[in-house]
């Protein structure tokens, strides 16, 4: 069964990743995603197993978008980061997108 992050833990990395990374979200839902001329992307949830996105494809039709992490099942919020940062990594690898530097 996977982990469930307590719910101040969510709400503080969707709150990051939508409000501060919503090009990434964009990226990691075209890299992994069926479509990947999505044109909007946000992350809904996530657990120790992977994260989830909702986008919308050109046409307007949602699209859910389910990625497990890279690394396996994790459990503690800091391998959260971890994980979103290699998604993110290896959708600019797949997309042929230069990744900026992490800090």
């Amino acid at each position: 069964m996977a982990h469930i992050f307590d719910d101040s833990v969510r709400t503080a990395v969707l709150g990051h990743m939508n409000g501060d990374h919503g090009d990434d979200n964009l990226l990691i839902s075209r890299a992994f995603g069926a479509d990947p001329e999505v044109v909007a992307a946000s992350m809904t949830d996530f657990d120790g197993d992977g994260g989830r996105w909702h986008a919308e494809s050109a046409d307007g039709t949602p699209v859910t978008i389910i990625v497990p992490w890279l690394g396996g099942p994790i459990a503690e919020r800091a391998e959260v980061r971890r994980e979103i940062v290699a998604l993110y990594d290896e959708a600019c690898a797949l997309l042929g997108v230069e990744p900026r530097p992490h800090s």
